[in-house]
């Protein structure tokens, strides 16, 4: 739900099959209104509050209980030992590894680093096992889970974490027989057209020599992915208006949507193909001789660009396309300058479209 968290477009993908990964009650709110039953959710994240394991635990009580609750440490752990003992419900939960790899990705996407504040050390999921008894507590310890990364350059580190995963789940299944099943996160990447990047086959052709390491009795008998990014990216466009065309020593254009809509260019650098729709205010057919150009947002900031792109001839009122904003560009936008949130819709395969999230307005950033 992080990529994408517009309850229209979680519906969409929910009624292909699919369940959903939540890191906070609003996530799960959104999912829940997009139709996804609490047996088809995951809650995750490493900032859960009492309130967010509080609601988990009554879920279960009242007998709608969640998939599994991911925990990120041994305090969480007991704390939610004794929420579930409050309740006299039983949570069934997978524990976080922490594998201590390098990803190969941008460092402010990379979560397997022995350093970061994500997920447990071996031994610390050791101390968790021990802190809430076992098999034997109001909390059913199911297996681990276990994310490297976004946006994976690469299967190297990947498979290294995997491979830890699935040796800590045999070993520790020799004492919780429940202990069967192993998340293996994402990271599946949506790189730019123009770069090369392992596919989701890449990674699933690692598997099978990686089970084949551990005993027959040891293996998980469920595994899960979380490909969020990978399913919505390339699904969404971002529309925005030219509003100024310059010389900057080069030709530079100022859209009407950055880093409120689309915070990623400049929070790590992502890159975001730009295209045109109208050129000079007619639409464009391919034929019109392109040129670099400088993009940049509205933002009053310095690092609201979106990087060099091949562009015809604009003037302000022409229309552009920024690609593949389908992840993280409206779960991650803001209100910053005082700008509402623009609307999302749905292109229908039919032509039909559907506004899927309004339009924010003026008196809803008071």
């Amino acid at each position: 739900m992080k990529a994408n968290d517009v309850a229209g477009v979680a519906a969409r993908i929910f009624g292909r099959g699919w369940g959903a990964n939540v890191v906070s009650r609003g996530e799960w709110a959104v999912a829940r209104r997009a139709g996804v039953p609490n047996d088809r959710i995951t809650l995750e994240g490493v900032g859960k509050t009492d309130a967010d394991l509080r609601a988990a635990v009554r879920a279960g009580a009242d007998g709608r209980p969640l998939r599994w609750v991911a925990i990120e440490s041994v305090d969480e752990a007991t704390t939610l030992a004794r929420l579930a003992a409050r309740e006299r419900t039983v949570v069934e939960v997978l524990l976080r590894l922490n594998p201590d790899v390098t990803p190969e990705t941008h460092a402010s996407l990379s979560v397997g680093l022995g350093a970061s504040k994500f997920g447990m050390s071996e031994a610390e999921i050791g101390h968790a096992v021990d802190a809430v008894g076992g098999s034997d507590g109001r909390l059913r310890l199911r297996g681990l889970q276990v994310h490297v990364g976004s946006q994976l350059g690469a299967i190297d580190a990947w498979r290294d974490a995997t491979r830890r995963a699935l040796a800590l789940l045999a070993l520790l299944r020799g004492s919780l027989p429940d202990f069967d099943t192993v998340d293996l996160g994402g990271g599946f990447p949506v790189a730019p057209l123009d770069q090369p990047s392992p596919a989701p086959e890449h990674f699933a052709r690692e598997v099978p020599a990686l089970l084949e390491a551990i005993p027959a009795d040891r293996r998980p008998a469920r595994m899960a992915i979380e490909p969020g990014r990978a399913l919505v990216a390339r699904a969404g466009w971002l529309v925005a208006r030219v509003l100024h065309v310059r010389d900057r020593g080069g030709r530079q254009l100022v859209l009407d949507a950055g880093m409120t809509e689309l915070i990623r260019p400049a929070l790590y650098g992502a890159r975001h193909g730009v295209v045109a729709l109208t050129s000079l205010g007619r639409p464009t057919d391919g034929r019109e001789v392109s040129e670099a150009a400088a993009v940049h947002g509205p933002i009053c900031e310095s690092t609201d660009e979106l990087g060099e792109h091949a562009l015809p001839p604009l003037r302000r009122g022409d229309l552009t396309a920024i690609r593949d904003a389908g992840a993280y560009a409206a779960s991650l936008s803001s209100t910053y300058n005082g700008r509402p949130r623009p609307p999302q819709v749905l292109l229908e395969p039919d032509g039909r479209l559907v506004v899927v999230r309004r339009r924010g307005t003026l008196a809803s950033l008071g």
